[in-house]
Formats: structure tokens, C-alpha cells, sequence
């Protein structure tokens, strides 16, 4: 019965072909056989579940469970009992207590002992007085048996007190018929335990998340969700409607694409705007990410790509959604991957194959595969070419106008209440470079200071403090500057305020400087000078400004080395990020008039896009390299000359600035109006001509 039952379960709702023929022969004939000719054991398994998989589940294990104690009973594993003998025996259970007085009345003749089970006969002309009223023993051999008290010892002296014969169970046998008697039963063992539906636990192909009206769990996301990306959801919006009716395009004989890959910064709304496809289509809509694909098992990624296809493909028009996909699809060599990683690259294969037989049933719709990146370059050709990932979206980061838009949106869906004296446009204009998720986080710290200090509003303040914790961190409340580090420290930040004001002046397009700190911050940071992004998003840099950059990154060491006597370490930061951009400005922007026009890097690598495999010993190279230190060394000697002539200003500026250990607003305008230019940062700036201690 439990073979047939689950016979029945694997070909649920389906006859066997016996069952078809009978059928087409009786066709249009009333069958004689009643409903409870099928027997009330399968009805009774049918209405507790068999036809569910649960029930079959339930119904194989106990099956599995009867046969193995079947076994256990059936097998011959024990000794054979030297009591055996003719006519055949009759077993008797009587107490042990019975046994030990049988003995001391001299009634038993031979005992066998397993442990603690005994076996024995009595004596001729004791047997009827052993056997209970009326029980005939003249045609039979009997034989009793008792179990022995664990605390209570065999009573060897009294057996050979009165003669009795007693020996044990006989348990070695021909070592043959053991051998293959085991080997018999081990292989039946494991032929029952095959039925066992036993599977190691392992999480689904993927999250299903239902589409728009059919989701009631989560909030549906569309694109009046997602701002600041207005490119990326126009190339999108003709995905939605090819899921929405896609009857409308293969009329026309268009193909849906298969895949559709996301590529931008992070933070920038990727996942988003596939969850926003989902709902504005209408469909369900599968999320993984690519890292759940790796396994320590062998195969299991691979399995899981064919299952959350398969899913897919049964719930059609739908969604696949792969979270960086990077993760287990680079490209297959030794620079971008581990060698020898099989897992990676059987997972990687088995995408290939999916993407290319990306069909659906007939009618059913299509399936689109989104995957989202932010390293494009090292994902395998295979998978970026047309058939497969058939359009590349990026997604940038959002400029003045996107970041007011996400701005927006965040406020309105927290109704976060502003103050009078906010203004969205003025945020977003002071958040260049921010993402949808800094600026999500940028909305909630406002909402978090205001809350800390009780107010009723969030206002323009909170806003500014939060935009200081994400550009310059936290500041800390114990690491006090104390002594001659505070007045390092202030110097410092008084000559950078200096060198960047004279650069403005010459630079009417660079923003002034709003802020000086000499308070620690979180990351490092022992002051800063915060100078605001320009109102507008700049997409290009023009050769002044970079050269009025590395000045007022320079200011620093300048005012160190001119009023403190000594040079600190505190410049650091600053001399690597001069130092790379005087590079990037001679090797990559061809602003050097002794290199010319040339991609130091690209000759280096020669003439390939890829990067260099070897160090720069070129002599194209070294020749970069000079450039960049004369460079670095013109802007530290222009701001040597801004400190000096702007002496005055420069010590009150930073003795303010100690004493007061933040300045801003009108006291620290006073003090920058009175810096002026000197000839050697108009030449340098304006001109690109060196001073003459760094052309040398």
C-alpha cells in the first residue's frame, strides 16, 4: 500500500496509462464499480492529505520507520539458544523470583544465560508442577524464560550447589553466512532509507515580491517614487510597457529584451528603480543577490539561477532582479578572479545559458532580467553582449535639479515639518556630489538634530549641521586641541582661508570660504576650512582652477612653515591630494606644456585601455612625475608669497580662531576682506608661469 500511495503523489492528477486505455475503451458507459469499491484505508488517506505533498511526506516516513523495525525483528543477529531441540519448544515467561526458588527446590536442570535474560528447563516429574493449572505438558517441550534484576546477581553458587547445568548463548557463527547476512541487511537498510524524502535545507531560488494591486504586505513602488534619474526612467518606461501588453510590439515583430543592466554609483537608486518597473508594470517581480548565489556546495549556485528562472517563467510577464552581479560574474581570467574558484564559474555559465533561452510560455509574456552593478568593468564580455544584457542604463549621480526633486520626496514622505527659514533649492545647491541615499540620510540627520534638541520645526541650521557630519564627520567632545598643537592647528587653517580668498579674488567663479574649526572631528580630521560647492553642478574644469586648488590645498604647509618654526604632520592630507591632482593634471588632462597632449597612462600600458601590469619606469613617466613635483612645489611657493603679504591679517585671523575655536558669518568676512593677491599667484593662476624656485 505505501508503494502505491506514493506512486499515486509523484503522478498527481494524472491517470497511468493503464487507467487512460480502460478509460477510452468504457467510454460513454456507466461504471459499475461504486465509491466504496476503492476501499476506506485510501479514502482515509486521501482525505488526510495524500494527494498533498505534505501527506505523501508523511506517508513515506512512516512507511520507512515500519520497515526498519521490520528488519530489526526479522534479521537473525542474535546467538542460537543450546535449550533448542525436539519436538519444538514453547516458551514460558515466568518471574525471576520463580527461577531462584526452582533452584533452591533442586527442580531445573539446564540453564542459558544471555545477560540478563535466562532460559532453562526442569527436571523429569517436575514439569507439571512448574507449569501453570491446566496447561498439558506430555507433547511439548517447555522452556522458561526470565529476565535477571540489574541489582540482583546470577546465582552461580546455588546452580552448582544443586547440579544445574548452565551455559551461554553461542553467538559466533560461520564467518560467511554473518558476513553476507550483514552485507543483506545493510543493503536493504539503505535501500529503505533512499525513500527517505531527506533533503539538506537550502533557502529558495530567490524573494518573491508581488506587483503592484497584488501586493498587500508591502508598499508598492513606483516611479513617482524615484526622482532625480529622469534619463534612466524614460529608457525604462518602454520596458513597462512591454510588460503591460507586449502583444503590441511582437505584432511588429519585436523581441523583449532579455536583460537590462543598471550601472552606477552606489547609492544611486538602482534597486529602486527595478522594484519601480515591477509596479509600474504590474508584475510579480524576484529579488536575489548575486552573492547568495555562491554556495560552499558544489552546484548550488547554478541550481538556484535554473530555479529562479523557472519561477519566473511560471509566473510570466515577471521581474528577475540581481543584485550586484558582479559579485559571480567577472570576467573569467586571472586578473579580474581567483583561479581555480569552479562554483564561480559553473554559476556563471549556467547564467549565460538562462539569459540566452530566456522564453516563456507560449502567450504567457515575456521575462526581463534587471541586473545592477557599480563596477561595470570587470563583468564578462559573454554577459554584456546584445542577446543577453541587451541595453546598459546608467545611472548617474543627480544634479542641483535631481537633488531637489529627492529632496522633495523624502520630505514629503516622512512630512518632515520645515522652518520658515528653509529653503530646498539652497540644500541641494550646498550637496554636490551627494546620492539619493546620502540625501535620504542627509533629511533623516536633520530630523534627528531637531529632535535632539526638542524643536517643533527642522530648520536651515540642521540642515548645514548635518551637511558638516557628512562632509567633515562628528565632532568630538574630549579631543580638545590644548596648548602649541591649538595654535598649529589654527595657523593651519587660517592659511588655507587665506590662499583660497586671494584664489577667489583672481576667480570670481570660486566659492568663498563660510567656515573655520579647529574642533577634532570623527575620521582624523583636526580642523577644517569648509568652502561650499558653487551653486551650479560644473561638469568641467578649467586649467586655472585646478592650479588655484593646489595653492589653497598648499596654504596650509605655507602658513606652517612660515609663523610655527617647525613643519607638523598635519598637512598630510593635504599634500596627497595636491600631489594627485598635479599628476592627473600632467598625465590624464594634458595640461602640461612640457608633455603636451598625451595619456601618460596609456603610453605606459602600451597604447591599450587596460591598466599598466608593470611600474612606471618609462622615461614618459618620470618625465610626468617631474612635472608634478614642479607643480606642487610653484603652488607651496605662491602661498608662501599670499601668507607673508597678508601678514597681519593672518596672525589676528588665527588668533581669533584659537581663542574662539570656530569662526563663521560676519567676524570671519571681516577678516577675509583684507586679503589681497600677490603677482606671483596671478602668473601661476591665471598664467601657469612657475616661480622661479620651482622650475628648477
Amino acid at each position: 500500500m505505501r508503494w502505491r500511495i506514493a506512486c499515486e503523489g509523484k503522478g498527481e492528477g494524472k491517470p497511468s496509462s493503464s487507467e487512460e486505455q480502460s478509460t477510452g475503451k468504457n467510454e460513454g458507459k456507466k461504471s459499475s464499480r461504486t465509491p466504496g469499491s476503492r476501499g476506506p484505508l485510501r479514502r482515509l488517506f486521501k482525505t488526510l492529505g495524500g494527494a498533498t505533498i505534505f501527506g505523501q511526506k508523511i506517508y513515506r516516513v512512516v512507511g520507512n520507520v515500519a520497515l526498519l523495525l521490520l528488519l530489526g525483528h526479522l534479521l537473525p543477529f542474535g546467538g542460537r539458544s543450546p535449550l533448542t531441540g525436539e519436538p519444538p519448544n514453547i516458551s514460558v515467561e515466568v518471574p525471576f523470583s520463580v527461577f531462584v526458588q526452582a533452584v533452591r527446590s533442586n527442580e531445573v536442570l539446564a540453564v542459558a544465560i544471555d545477560d540478563r535474560r535466562f532460559a532453562y528447563r526442569v527436571r523429569p516429574g517436575m514439569l507439571k508442577k512448574a507449569l501453570p493449572k491446566g496447561t498439558d505438558g506430555v507433547n511439548a517441550q517447555y522452556v522458561f524464560r526470565t529476565v535477571r534484576p540489574a541489582d540482583y546477581s546470577t546465582p552461580y553458587d546455588t546452580m552448582l550447589k544443586h547440579g544445574v547445568q548452565f551455559t551461554a548463548v553461542e553467538r559466533q557463527q560461520n564467518m560467511f553466512i554473518t558476513v553476507t547476512m550483514y552485507v543483506v541487511a545493510f543493503g536493504m537498510i539503505l535501500g529503505a532509507m533512499n525513500r527517505l524524502p531527506i533533503k539538506l535545507p537550502r533557502r529558495g531560488p530567490g524573494r518573491r515580491h508581488g506587483g503592484g494591486s497584488s501586493s498587500s504586505s508591502q508598499q508598492t513602488v513606483t516611479f513617482d517614487d524615484v526622482a532625480g534619474v529622469d534619463e534612466a526612467k524614460e529608457e525604462l518606461s518602454e520596458i513597462v510597457e512591454l510588460l503591460r501588453s507586449p502583444a503590441r510590439f511582437t505584432k511588429l515583430g519585436a523581441r523583449a529584451p532579455s536583460g537590462v543592466l543598471l550601472v552606477g554609483p552606489p547609492g544611486t537608486g538602482k534597486t529602486l528603480l527595478a522594484k519601480a518597473v515591477a509596479g509600474e508594470a504590474d508584475v510579480p517581480f524576484f529579488s536575489i543577490s548575486a552573492s547568495e548565489f555562491v554556495e560552499l556546495y558544489v552546484g548550488m549556485g547554478a541550481m538556484r539561477v535554473r530555479e529562479l528562472f523557472a519561477s519566473a517563467r511560471k509566473e510570466a510577464p515577471a521581474i528577475v532582479f540581481i543584485d550586484e552581479i558582479d559579485a559571480v560574474a567577472k570576467g573569467r581570467d586571472s586578473r579580474l578572479r581567483s583561479v581555480g574558484n569552479d562554483e564561480r564559474e559553473q554559476t556563471l555559465n549556467q547564467l549565460l545559458t538562462e539569459l540566452d533561452g530566456f522564453e516563456s510560455e507560449k502567450d504567457a509574456g515575456p521575462v526581463i532580467c534587471i541586473a545592477a552593478t557599480n563596477r561595470p568593468d570587470v563583468l564578462d564580455s559573454a554577459l554584456l553582449r546584445p542577446g543577453r544584457f541587451d541595453r546598459r542604463v546608467s545611472v548617474e549621480r543627480p544634479d542641483r535639479m535631481g537633488r531637489e526633486q529627492i529632496l522633495r520626496v523624502h520630505i514629503e514622505r516622512r512630512q518632515l515639518p520645515l522652518g520658515d527659514d528653509v529653503s530646498v533649492g539652497t540644500v541641494a545647491s550646498s550637496t554636490v556630489g551627494f546620492t539619493g541615499a546620502d540625501l535620504a540620510n542627509l533629511v533623516n540627520e536633520a530630523a534627528l538634530l531637531a529632535g535632539r534638541d526638542n524643536k517643533g520645526t527642522v530648520e536651515a541650521a540642521d540642515f548645514d549641521h548635518a551637511i558638516l557630519r557628512a562632509v567633515a564627520g562628528i565632532e568630538k567632545k574630549r579631543s580638545i586641541l590644548v596648548g602649541l598643537e591649538k595654535a598649529v592647528v589654527a595657523k593651519h587653517e587660517a592659511g588655507h582661508a587665506l590662499v583660497s580668498t586671494a584664489v577667489q579674488v583672481l576667480i570670481p567663479t570660486s566659492a568663498p570660504v563660510e567656515k573655520l574649526s579647529i574642533i577634532p572631528r570623527t575620521g582624523g580630521a583636526l580642523g577644517f576650512t569648509y568652502i561650499p560647492p558653487n551653486a551650479e553642478d560644473r561638469a568641467l574644469l578649467f586649467d586655472s582652477e585646478l592650479r588655484g586648488q593646489m595653492a589653497m590645498l598648499m596654504g596650509g604647509r605655507a602658513a606652517e612653515e612660515l609663523t610655527c618654526g617647525q613643519i607638523s604632520t598635519g598637512a598630510s592630507d593635504d599634500i596627497r591630494r595636491c600631489s594627485s591632482l598635479a599628476f592627473q593634471t600632467v598625465s590624464e588632462y594634458g595640461l602640461s606644456r612640457v608633455i603636451g597632449p598625451l595619456s601618460v597612462n596609456t603610453l605606459s600600458s602600451g597604447g591599450s585601455d587596460e591598466p599598466a601590469l608593470i611600474g612606471r619606469d618609462s622615461g614618459l613617466s618620470k618625465l610626468a612625475e617631474e612635472e608634478a613635483r614642479k607643480l606642487v612645489e610653484a603652488a607651496l611657493a605662491v602661498a608662501k608669497d599670499i601668507v607673508l603679504a597678508n601678514k597681519q591679517t593672518h596672525d589676528g585671523l588665527s588668533r581669533e580662531l584659537e581663542e574662539k575655536e570656530r569662526l563663521e558669518g560676519p567676524d570671519l568676512r571681516a577678516w577675509l576682506s583684507k586679503v589681497n593677491p600677490t603677482s606671483s599667484l596671478r602668473h601661476f593662476v591665471l598664467q601657469g608661469v612657475l616661480p622661479a624656485m620651482a622650475r628648477h
